[in-house]
């Protein structure tokens, strides 16, 4: 399915290379880095190319960008921490962030991977309480920042664009309802299995792990040890291989069978 917001439009891409990303200051350490050598014009481009924004008049556009940012992450820095006031909402153009919150113990519990053309953070513009969770680069990643007050003042305006920010919430629920159904699958078996099963309709199909394993590791909840140990047993059983990337499922009833097995039929 087509991203919400396509890629970065070339001439970005040409004024970044041979330039060093920005850098967060000292004080700033372990935490995102704002941009600021890129033109309101670049920003605006990046913006019209985004679901989100589609059908927008261009001087609101440009408006938006007016009040907008790129900030650069790098791996392993915090685009913001749970119960922080809501800067705004972001939306991505390079890398991937995770979602995730931290129990008791210190572990982290991943919530989401947000991709390139994903919106995250909307919902602290309308909660008090500000951010809901930790939001961290797996890896080297780059997001709009669009500023929160300017935006609440612009959807009363645009009431098309809250309709729009609901439509958006509403796909983090469904992405959260998926979730607790894969921890009502017990052990990871269960649950990659599932996850392979979701993500192949028939035999034969093929999949790309755009990210490193450890990433899906975190989304699946366990260490990357236990996840490679699962596909090896898969692969063993005929029912996958994987060359490189590449992921093949050639066998949805053995898979289906690791459902049936561990939970009941």
């Amino acid at each position: 399915m087509k991203s919400p917001c396509s890629s970065v439009p070339d001439e970005f891409m040409n004024r970044r290379k041979g330039r060093q990303s920005c850098r967060p200051e000292p004080s700033q350490k372990g935490r995102a880095g704002v941009d600021q050598h890129l033109s309101g014009n670049m920003i605006a481009g990046l913006l019209r190319a985004c679901m989100l924004f589609s059908g927008l008049p261009v001087v609101d556009i440009t408006l938006v960008a007016s009040f907008s940012r790129l900030v650069r992450v790098g791996r392993g820095e915090y685009l913001y921490r749970r119960g922080e006031s809501g800067a705004g909402f972001y939306i991505v153009q390079e890398g991937a962030i995770s979602l995730h919150r931290v129990s008791p113990s210190g572990r982290e519990h991943t919530i989401r991977v947000f991709r390139p053309g994903q919106v995250l953070g909307e919902a602290a513009l309308v909660m008090p309480g500000g951010y809901i969770a930790d939001a961290k680069a797996v890896e080297d990643s780059l997001v709009i920042l669009v500023a929160k007050n300017r935006f609440v003042k612009l959807l009363g305006r645009h009431p098309e664009l809250g309709l729009r920010m609901l439509g958006s919430m509403s796909g983090h629920l469904r992405v959260l309802v998926g979730l607790i159904e894969d921890f009502q699958c017990k052990d990871v078996e269960t649950r990659l299995a599932n996850w392979f099963l979701r993500q192949c309709p028939t035999d034969g199909t093929s999949i790309r792990l755009r990210l490193p394993k450890g990433v899906l590791a975190g989304e699946m909840g366990t260490t990357i040890e236990t996840l490679s140990r699962t596909f090896a047993k898969f692969r063993d059983a005929g029912w996958i291989t994987v060359k490189a990337q590449e992921i093949t499922v050639h066998s949805r009833a053995g898979l289906e069978g690791v459902l049936e097995k561990n939970l009941g039929g």
